[in-house]
Formats: structure tokens, sequence, C-alpha cells
């Protein structure tokens, strides 16, 4: 075989380098408009995962249903957690199981 049939690189020698930049995109940063100043990230909230049985993402779904046919147009699934907590009285809680 000639030269001339063989990669003079071998792109895939940097696995690592191309999936961290081009797939992860950890050294990429977001695109913006020229002069377009960066935005803060907001502090006022974070975003975290948690899980639930799939009874009570149909029951929370549902009270979400409920309330937005009941006029509350802007109720979402957060906003009832979050109400929940809020209403939660830890001392009148039941005693744990020994």
């Amino acid at each position: 075989m000639s030269d001339a049939k063989f990669l003079k690189h071998d792109p895939l020698s940097e696995t690592e380098a191309i999936l961290r930049q081009g797939f992860y995109g950890a050294d990429r940063q977001p695109e913006r408009t020229s002069g377009e100043p960066a935005r803060a990230k907001p502090t006022h909230y974070k975003v975290v995962c948690i899980s639930l049985y799939t009874k009570d993402i149909e029951n929370l779904e549902a009270t979400v249903k409920e309330l937005k046919r009941r006029g509350y147009t802007k109720a979402n699934k957060s906003q009832l957690i979050r109400y929940a907590l809020s209403m939660l009285d830890i001392d009148k809680l039941p005693p744990p199981n020994p």
C-alpha cells in the first residue's frame, strides 16, 4: 500500500478530548450574540432531582390538573410540592415505627 492511503493523524487517538470538548461540552461556552452580556446564574432556587413512586406522580399530576380546572392556571408540580412542604408540621407527624 502506498503512503497516500494512510491517515497522517489518527482522530481516535484523542477520544477523551473529543468527548470532553464536543460531546460533554465541558470546554464550551454558551453561544451569545456579539455585545450581549453574560447572564448571572439565578441564586434564589436550585434544580433538584427526587424519586417518587408512579402512583405519587399520578396523584401529583392529577392534583395539578384539577387545580388548573378550578382556575389556578399557573399551577405546576413544583408549586404544589412547595405548598405542601410549607403546610407540613413535623410536630404533628405520628411517631416512627421502631
